[in-house]
């Protein structure tokens, strides 16, 4: 199955952690772009480049897994989750799964 994982960078180690073992179980695991330098700050343009980058991961994915530590899903996140629904993507849940 092809994954993409969505949800709030501050789950960043959450995401390395789950990425790392879903791929171990069989599973192709697309992510967000993880930043290395804790300090950079994309521009808008940038930001936009991978918004649009993420959406064409979810389009290539059987389902989404939304790493919801603590039921935290922020405005991003939602939006993601509603453009899966429209392109019939299955909705997994990190607190469905732990």
């Amino acid at each position: 199955m092809i994954i993409t994982i969505c949800g709030s960078m501050r789950f960043k180690q959450e995401m390395m952690k789950i990425t790392q073992d879903m791929t171990l179980n069989g599973h192709c695991v697309l992510t967000p772009v993880f930043s290395i330098d804790e300090q950079r700050d994309y521009t808008p343009e940038q930001r936009q480049k991978l918004k649009s980058a993420h959406l064409k991961k979810i389009d290539l994915s059987d389902a989404i897994l939304v790493v919801n530590v603590n039921n935290y899903i922020g405005d991003s996140t939602n939006a993601e989750i509603e453009y899966a629904k429209q392109k019939n993507k299955q909705i997994l849940y990190y607190t469905d799964l732990i």
